[in-house]
């Protein structure tokens, strides 16, 4: 049976609407930029003195920046480059490699339908999107 990597990231998309899984991004690189970028004007327009109020406003619209708006999961899940939608699958059919199925409903019924399983495959999926993504998970 070919494995279809579609099949499984409808499957990772079902499983996190059921939980109404979000997610925050930080964008912690943007913020240190603006607050680097901020210091660097502050400083070349008012010297030693603007380096110290760019910087510190800087800071905090950086800070402000590098708090994440939540997204639906599934939402980030398809927004994946093909490289992380791979990796995905590969752990996600770790998981559910003894399955018999052929196209996505089948394989969501499957999995829906066995309690244990669903909460291997969210419990990939929230570790997945906390270590790589480097996200905060809500539900």
């Amino acid at each position: 049976m070919p494995l279809v990597m579609e099949d499984v990231m409808k499957l990772l998309c079902s499983i996190s609407e059921e939980k109404k899984m979000k997610a925050a991004v930080k964008h912690s690189r943007r913020g240190a930029l603006v607050t680097g970028t901020m210091a660097f004007v502050g400083g070349l327009v008012g010297g030693p003195l603007g380096i110290a109020v760019g910087g510190a406003l800087g800071g905090l619209l950086g800070a402000w920046m590098a708090t994440g708006q939540f997204k639906p999961v599934p939402q980030i899940l398809m927004e994946l480059p093909p490289a992380e939608q791979q990796r995905l699958f590969h752990e996600v059919m770790a998981i559910v490699r003894y399955l018999n199925w052929t196209d996505a409903v089948q394989l969501t019924a499957l999995v829906m339908g066995s309690e244990p399983l669903k909460e291997k495959l969210l419990a990939m999926l929230v570790n997945y999107v906390t270590k790589e993504l480097r996200a905060k998970v809500r539900y």
